[in-house]
């Protein structure tokens, strides 16, 4: 099997940016462009390496920090595909030129993604982030890129310098969601749903699992509870709520930010839940609730 980390790196995000992948001191390459974001470089490490290694028999295992690239590619590309390589809202998917490269590197493949956590001192990811970060300083300072040796025993050439720009202005992208629509792949949104379910509501031991010891809640009167309280008073709702999501963004590897509406035939509320992994269980941290005018 082939391991690889396949990492971007985009100064100001977007700005200068590179990308690399990394198998071996002997097996690397890295590229870049004068403007771009992160999310660009991480999918152009993970084009390059298929491209590179098309010629290769052995199963490839791709190491990714984006959560991001591995959910676009692994998730949310068939949907895309069946619409236009448009979301829900109709707007074009952000990065699409290499989405689709990939999806054409794909087939007869096969290929893992795997996350791994950045800046964490794995090998392959910090071999691969510093040569990322190296093609976009490179690109910076309007000097020449080290593109590496390639994949032993490829045919492809090394990238052409400089590589074709990105679009001149790329818009900012987050390190994993861009809307509602990807929102929807996450398992902290039915955990969402069952935190407002009667059966939940309804089973103190299940309720106390899903909330994270330090659990604070502020209602729509701006009062907060602790878990305690929260547990003490918990009850089926008087009326069913639905979840809109609004969006879904990484505060931090594992840490999750939830941005929706509660909805009743009575009331509508913006709500913000903050989701923590601990171990295999997602807990909720923090819940706030805003009163909206219907």
């Amino acid at each position: 099997m082939i391991i690889a980390a396949a990492d971007g790196s985009s100064l100001s995000n977007p700005g200068p940016a590179g990308w690399a992948w990394f198998v071996d001191g002997e097996s690397w390459r890295a590229g870049g462009w004068p403007h771009g974001t992160n999310n660009m470089g991480e999918l152009k490490a993970v084009l390059d390496l298929l491209e590179q290694t098309a010629d290769d028999p052995d199963d490839l295992l791709i190491l990714c920090d984006s959560q991001y690239v591995i959910n676009s590619v692994t998730k949310w590309m068939p949907g895309w595909k069946r619409k236009g390589w448009k979301k829900a809202d109709g707007k074009p998917v952000q990065n699409v030129d290499l989405l689709q490269a990939i999806d054409a590197a794909l087939p007869g493949r096969r290929v893992t993604f795997e996350w791994v956590k950045g800046h964490a001192g794995h090998e392959l990811n910090e071999a691969a982030d510093v040569r990322a970060r190296a093609a976009a300083t490179a690109y910076q300072q309007r000097r020449p890129v080290d593109a590496g040796p390639g994949y032993r025993g490829s045919s492809v050439g090394a990238p052409p310098e400089p590589e074709a720009p990105a679009p001149a202005a790329p818009a900012p992208e987050p390190d994993l969601f861009t809307d509602a629509e990807d929102a929807a792949e996450h398992p902290v949104i039915e955990h969402q749903r069952r935190w407002l379910s009667d059966a939940l509501r309804s089973d103190a031991t299940a309720a106390a699992e899903l909330l994270h010891p330090r659990f604070t809640g502020v209602d729509g009167r701006g009062v907060s509870s602790g878990k305690g309280r929260t547990l003490a008073s918990l009850a089926p709702l008087p009326e069913p709520v639905s979840v809109e999501v609004d969006g879904l963004d990484e505060l931090a590897p594992w840490v999750m930010l939830l941005r929706w509406h509660a909805r009743s035939r009575s009331a509508v509320s913006a709500r913000s839940s903050i989701w923590v992994k601990q171990g295999e269980a997602w807990r909720l941290r923090y819940e706030q609730a805003t009163p909206t005018v219907r």
